[in-house]
């Protein structure tokens, strides 16, 4: 099957089309979204299915109805992956199916996906993922060495706007307290330096090092002592948990109901669940190396059957029940 992604960022070339890749599927990203590359595209390449994925770069409201303008044109069926909900799903996500009109809609959040439902919106839960291409175990680098490491952006603004996000808990929980007690952790993403009303204090500027490349993540993971895993929601995990885990690094983590359904606590994640015992998981942690190579090896083992693979194949699976697309 020929599958098409109107797509024209780095995050989401990857991943979920990789996973389908490995299903033997012809995969191709659109680039940048105008009125005359959409029909010329679906021309030349005639997908059997097309698929759009988040919030990027052409979610503007003209291309979201081009592109429901055209895949129906052209009697192609249309899927959208909402990958900002809940918190995002009044502001963007219902906006963009209004508009957009998909065929089917996946959702990373279950609630959400039984919202859509009862609003007569064709939809299913599809989780994040990673795939071992790209999030994997590999070499440790001088570069990126380290105790510590966060790899995310800051979100300060988001953070302002919502004052009861779950993300001012996790940091609250996991920065704060190595930070008021000098605790060196290296951060890699944006606005970092734009934390001290969350983190009550600057962060050095020695210790933040910007935007990181999206396939370069692997390489920090892969060489630091802990790894540090924000979370944006108590039942839900972030995309950067399963790409922590699949990389094969040691990840301490809040202990929420969605880290526990994922992963066991003490033995395939270190969790947390207070300031105190952030610290005290970190003090011990850092001494503990085979410690930490067990819980490592044990959660990159846990992980591998939410790879992307197995993502694309319910993706598929749930379209061809739902009649959307046939058995190919």
């Amino acid at each position: 099957m020929r599958i098409l992604f109107f797509e024209n960022g780095t995050i989401w070339s990857r991943g979920l089309p990789d996973g389908l890749r490995d299903l033997g599927h012809t995969v191709r990203m659109s680039g940048p979204l105008t009125k005359r590359r959409i029909p010329a595209i679906l021309a030349s390449f005639r997908p059997n299915l097309i698929v759009n994925v988040g919030w990027g770069p052409d979610h503007t409201k003209n291309k979201q109805i081009w592109m429901r303008k055209y895949a129906k044109a052209a009697r192609i069926p249309l899927v959208y992956w909402s990958t900002e909900d809940p918190h995002f799903t009044k502001a963007f996500t219902l906006p963009l199916i209004r508009r957009m009109r998909p065929d089917y809609v996946f959702t990373i959040s279950a609630k959400t996906a039984r919202k859509f439902r009862k609003l007569g919106i064709a939809a299913a839960h599809l989780d994040f993922g990673f795939h071992p291409s790209l999030h994997r175990r590999v070499k440790p680098s001088k570069k990126y060495a380290c105790d510590i490491a966060v790899v995310a952006n800051a979100y300060p603004s988001v953070l302002q706007k919502a004052p009861g996000h779950f993300r001012r808990e996790a940091i609250r929980m996991l920065l704060r307290p190595l930070l008021q007690r000098g605790f060196r952790v290296d951060f890699y993403g944006r606005d970092w330096d734009k934390m001290k009303p969350y983190l009550g204090r600057r962060i050095p500027r020695q210790w933040i090092h910007g935007y990181l490349p999206y396939k370069d993540a692997s390489k920090v993971y892969s060489s630091a002592k802990i790894v540090l895993g924000l979370q944006n929601y108590r039942d839900m995990v972030t995309q950067r948990t399963y790409e922590i885990a699949g990389s094969g690094a040691f990840l301490l983590t809040c202990d929420t109901p969605g880290v526990r359904k994922l992963l066991k606590p003490g033995y395939e994640v270190a969790v947390t669940s207070s300031p105190a015992q952030t610290v005290r998981a970190v003090r011990r942690y850092l001494k503990d190396a085979a410690g930490r190579e067990r819980i490592r090896r044990q959660g990159r083992k846990a992980i591998a059957k939410h790879s992307y693979t197995h993502r694309a194949r319910l993706l598929l699976s749930v379209l061809r029940r739902r009649g959307i697309i046939g058995n190919r």
